[in-house]
């Protein structure tokens, strides 16, 4: 079970990565969005404010209005922000659950592709 420590040191590496991706910023200019994560082994929760496909700030808990809602273990977050799994394969299984339009899901899947190619 990771911490929230954990969490934010994987999600500032994260945040690096995907900002400092043009081929990311330019098929993202257009997408501005509030995430909300719910880690369920240890409900330790997350905002992501993306804007203009930059991520511009991330919290501890839950502000503002969600447009999209993701679920899994403190351990798959962790591993998925440090790139250390690809989260599309833990998607089609079930492990990881998301809530949002099918535009904001398909986006998602974009972005996995792009950070995590294998």
């Amino acid at each position: 079970m990771a911490t929230w420590e954990e969490l934010d040191e994987a999600l500032s590496d994260y945040t690096v990565q995907c900002n400092t991706n043009e081929r990311l910023r330019r098929m993202q200019r257009d997408w501005t969005r509030r995430l909300h994560f719910t880690c369920v082994d240890n409900d330790v929760t997350f905002t992501m404010v993306v804007d203009s496909g930059e991520i511009v700030g991330i919290e501890p808990g839950h502000s503002g209005v969600a447009d999209i809602i993701v679920g899994t273990d403190s351990e798959t977050f962790c591993d998925m922000f440090w790139g250390d799994l690809n989260p599309i394969q833990k998607y089609l299984r079930g492990e990881i659950k998301v809530q949002g339009t099918q535009e904001d899901v398909m986006r998602l899947d974009a972005i996995s592709s792009v950070i995590w190619p294998d």
